[in-house]
Protein backbone atom coordinates (compact mmCIF):
# COMPACT_ATOMS: atom_id res chain seq x y z
CA UNK A 1 0.00 0.00 0.00
CA UNK A 2 1.15 3.57 0.91
CA UNK A 3 2.71 2.41 3.98
CA UNK A 4 6.80 2.27 4.87
CA UNK A 5 7.27 0.80 8.50
CA UNK A 6 10.77 2.26 9.33
CA UNK A 7 12.68 0.67 12.37
CA UNK A 8 12.28 1.63 15.49
CA UNK A 9 15.27 3.27 16.28
CA UNK A 10 14.83 5.85 13.25
CA UNK A 11 13.79 9.32 14.81
CA UNK A 12 10.77 10.92 14.25
CA UNK A 13 9.83 12.50 10.79
CA UNK A 14 6.65 14.29 8.77
CA UNK A 15 4.18 11.63 8.13
CA UNK A 16 4.82 9.40 10.71
CA UNK A 17 1.53 7.38 11.90
CA UNK A 18 1.70 6.58 16.06
CA UNK A 19 -1.29 4.86 17.18
CA UNK A 20 -2.29 4.91 20.95
CA UNK A 21 -1.28 8.58 21.77
CA UNK A 22 -3.11 10.58 24.20
CA UNK A 23 -5.74 12.82 23.42
CA UNK A 24 -7.16 15.52 25.72
CA UNK A 25 -10.82 15.74 26.00
CA UNK A 26 -12.91 18.59 27.97
CA UNK A 27 -15.65 21.52 27.74
CA UNK A 28 -14.78 24.86 28.83
CA UNK A 29 -18.09 25.19 30.22
CA UNK A 30 -17.23 22.39 32.91
CA UNK A 31 -13.68 22.47 34.09
CA UNK A 32 -13.70 19.50 37.22
CA UNK A 33 -11.22 21.51 39.27
CA UNK A 34 -9.50 19.83 42.60
CA UNK A 35 -9.43 21.59 45.61
CA UNK A 36 -7.29 22.32 48.04
CA UNK A 37 -9.23 19.68 49.98
CA UNK A 38 -9.32 17.36 47.04
CA UNK A 39 -12.42 17.61 46.07
CA UNK A 40 -13.88 18.01 42.61
CA UNK A 41 -16.33 21.36 41.16
CA UNK A 42 -17.23 22.29 38.04
CA UNK A 43 -15.89 25.75 37.02
CA UNK A 44 -16.42 27.46 34.07
CA UNK A 45 -12.86 28.36 31.89
CA UNK A 46 -13.56 32.06 32.03
CA UNK A 47 -12.99 31.81 36.33
CA UNK A 48 -9.73 30.14 35.81
CA UNK A 49 -8.49 32.22 32.42
CA UNK A 50 -7.43 34.87 34.43
CA UNK A 51 -5.54 33.52 37.68
CA UNK A 52 -1.55 33.69 37.72
CA UNK A 53 -1.10 30.87 38.95
CA UNK A 54 -1.59 27.43 38.03
CA UNK A 55 -4.58 25.06 38.96
CA UNK A 56 -5.18 21.15 39.01
CA UNK A 57 -8.16 20.03 37.38
CA UNK A 58 -9.25 16.10 36.28
CA UNK A 59 -9.26 16.10 32.71
CA UNK A 60 -10.57 12.55 30.30
CA UNK A 61 -7.69 11.15 28.46
CA UNK A 62 -8.25 8.76 25.07
CA UNK A 63 -5.86 7.00 23.18
CA UNK A 64 -6.27 8.47 19.27
CA UNK A 65 -3.85 7.57 16.27
CA UNK A 66 -2.54 10.64 14.41
CA UNK A 67 0.08 11.53 12.09
CA UNK A 68 3.03 14.08 12.19
CA UNK A 69 2.42 17.11 10.67
CA UNK A 70 5.64 19.36 11.93
CA UNK A 71 8.15 19.85 9.20
CA UNK A 72 11.06 17.22 9.22
CA UNK A 73 13.73 19.81 10.63
CA UNK A 74 11.63 20.79 13.41
CA UNK A 75 10.57 17.25 14.24
CA UNK A 76 14.21 16.72 14.96
CA UNK A 77 14.79 19.64 16.74
CA UNK A 78 11.89 21.68 17.89
CA UNK A 79 10.43 21.47 21.60
CA UNK A 80 6.96 20.44 20.51
CA UNK A 81 5.91 17.91 17.78
CA UNK A 82 2.58 18.64 16.17
CA UNK A 83 0.20 15.88 14.83
CA UNK A 84 -3.24 14.92 12.96
CA UNK A 85 -5.65 13.23 15.02
CA UNK A 86 -6.74 10.11 12.82
CA UNK A 87 -10.30 9.04 12.30
CA UNK A 88 -12.68 6.72 10.49
CA UNK A 89 -13.23 8.03 7.11
CA UNK A 90 -16.61 7.88 7.12
CA UNK A 91 -16.77 10.39 10.18
CA UNK A 92 -14.27 12.88 8.85
CA UNK A 93 -16.21 12.72 4.91
CA UNK A 94 -19.84 13.13 5.18
CA UNK A 95 -20.15 12.20 2.04
CA UNK A 96 -19.01 8.71 2.00
CA UNK A 97 -21.60 7.98 4.99
CA UNK A 98 -23.33 5.25 2.79
CA UNK A 99 -20.60 4.93 0.53
CA UNK A 100 -20.76 1.00 -0.61
CA UNK A 101 -19.98 0.61 -4.02
CA UNK A 102 -16.47 0.73 -5.46
CA UNK A 103 -17.15 3.50 -8.23
CA UNK A 104 -18.79 5.69 -5.43
CA UNK A 105 -16.02 4.67 -3.66
CA UNK A 106 -13.19 6.12 -6.45
CA UNK A 107 -14.98 9.64 -6.80
CA UNK A 108 -15.07 9.92 -3.24
CA UNK A 109 -11.36 9.67 -2.91
CA UNK A 110 -10.21 11.33 -5.93
CA UNK A 111 -12.96 14.07 -6.89
CA UNK A 112 -13.81 15.00 -3.00
CA UNK A 113 -10.56 14.53 -2.53
CA UNK A 114 -9.40 17.70 -4.95
CA UNK A 115 -12.35 19.93 -3.47
CA UNK A 116 -12.33 18.77 -0.03
CA UNK A 117 -8.46 19.98 1.82
CA UNK A 118 -9.23 19.22 5.27
CA UNK A 119 -8.27 15.46 5.41
CA UNK A 120 -5.90 13.30 3.69
CA UNK A 121 -7.14 9.54 3.25
CA UNK A 122 -5.24 6.40 4.68
CA UNK A 123 -6.53 3.23 3.06
CA UNK A 124 -7.28 0.32 5.43
CA UNK A 125 -3.60 -1.60 6.34
CA UNK A 126 -3.56 -4.45 9.01
CA UNK A 127 0.19 -3.70 10.06
CA UNK A 128 -0.53 -0.09 10.34
CA UNK A 129 -3.50 -0.49 12.90
CA UNK A 130 -6.64 0.08 10.18
CA UNK A 131 -9.27 -2.49 9.91
CA UNK A 132 -11.13 0.88 7.65
CA UNK A 133 -10.64 3.08 5.07
CA UNK A 134 -9.19 6.31 7.69
CA UNK A 135 -8.64 10.28 7.11
CA UNK A 136 -6.34 12.55 8.31
CA UNK A 137 -8.36 15.13 10.16
CA UNK A 138 -6.45 18.25 9.62
CA UNK A 139 -8.84 19.98 12.15
CA UNK A 140 -7.94 18.09 15.06
CA UNK A 141 -4.64 18.64 15.94
CA UNK A 142 -2.42 17.30 19.04
CA UNK A 143 1.14 18.99 20.68
CA UNK A 144 3.68 16.92 22.40
CA UNK A 145 6.69 17.41 23.35
CA UNK A 146 9.53 16.20 21.05
CA UNK A 147 11.35 14.00 23.32
CA UNK A 148 8.91 12.39 24.86
CA UNK A 149 7.58 11.41 21.33
CA UNK A 150 11.04 9.78 20.44
CA UNK A 151 10.52 7.30 23.73
CA UNK A 152 7.30 5.91 22.32
CA UNK A 153 8.52 5.21 19.19
CA UNK A 154 7.10 1.55 19.53
CA UNK A 155 3.98 3.26 19.18
CA UNK A 156 4.83 4.41 15.92
CA UNK A 157 3.92 1.84 13.25
CA UNK A 158 4.28 3.47 10.05
CA UNK A 159 4.71 5.96 7.90
CA UNK A 160 3.81 7.37 4.41
CA UNK A 161 6.20 6.01 1.82
CA UNK A 162 7.55 9.25 -0.88
CA UNK A 163 4.56 9.34 -3.29
CA UNK A 164 1.80 9.54 -0.13
CA UNK A 165 4.44 11.56 2.06
CA UNK A 166 4.49 14.18 -0.51
CA UNK A 167 1.03 15.13 -0.97
CA UNK A 168 0.53 14.99 2.10
CA UNK A 169 3.02 17.76 2.82
CA UNK A 170 1.39 19.49 -0.10
CA UNK A 171 -2.26 19.01 1.22
CA UNK A 172 -0.94 20.58 4.82
CA UNK A 173 0.19 23.42 2.55
CA UNK A 174 -3.03 23.96 0.76
CA UNK A 175 -5.17 23.51 4.60
CA UNK A 176 -3.68 26.73 5.80
CA UNK A 177 -3.28 29.09 2.74
CA UNK A 178 -6.79 27.79 1.66
CA UNK A 179 -9.23 30.89 1.38
CA UNK A 180 -12.24 30.27 3.47
CA UNK A 181 -15.35 31.20 2.61
CA UNK A 182 -19.03 30.47 2.82
CA UNK A 183 -19.81 29.00 -0.48
CA UNK A 184 -23.73 29.76 -0.54
CA UNK A 185 -23.18 33.33 -0.38
CA UNK A 186 -24.17 33.76 -4.17
CA UNK A 187 -27.15 31.51 -4.10
CA UNK A 188 -30.03 33.33 -4.88
CA UNK A 189 -33.31 31.39 -2.88
CA UNK A 190 -34.31 28.73 -5.28
CA UNK A 191 -30.63 27.56 -5.21
CA UNK A 192 -30.43 28.37 -1.44
CA UNK A 193 -33.21 26.19 -0.80
CA UNK A 194 -31.98 23.38 -2.37
CA UNK A 195 -28.30 23.95 -0.71
CA UNK A 196 -30.24 23.64 2.73
CA UNK A 197 -32.03 20.56 2.58
CA UNK A 198 -28.58 19.29 2.05
CA UNK A 199 -26.60 21.47 4.97
CA UNK A 200 -29.62 22.71 6.75
CA UNK A 201 -27.53 24.26 9.65
CA UNK A 202 -25.85 26.68 7.67
CA UNK A 203 -26.66 30.59 7.87
CA UNK A 204 -28.09 32.86 4.76
CA UNK A 205 -26.94 36.13 4.48
CA UNK A 206 -28.35 39.00 5.02
CA UNK A 207 -29.50 39.67 1.26
CA UNK A 208 -30.93 35.51 1.27
CA UNK A 209 -33.54 36.09 3.74
CA UNK A 210 -37.11 36.83 2.78
CA UNK A 211 -39.78 38.44 4.49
Amino acid sequence: MIYEYPDPNQPVRQGDIFVGLPRVDFSLRGIPLVTGEGEQVLVHWREIAGRDEPVSAVLGLRPVAAIVATQDCDALHARDVTLCEIQPFREVEGKAAKTTSAKSWKNVLTQHARINLKWFYLPPDRQIGFAEKMAVDFLVTLRVPRSELEELRDLRTGRLNPVADEHFRERISEFYRRYPYDEWYPLNQEELDAYRREYPDIEPFPWQRTG
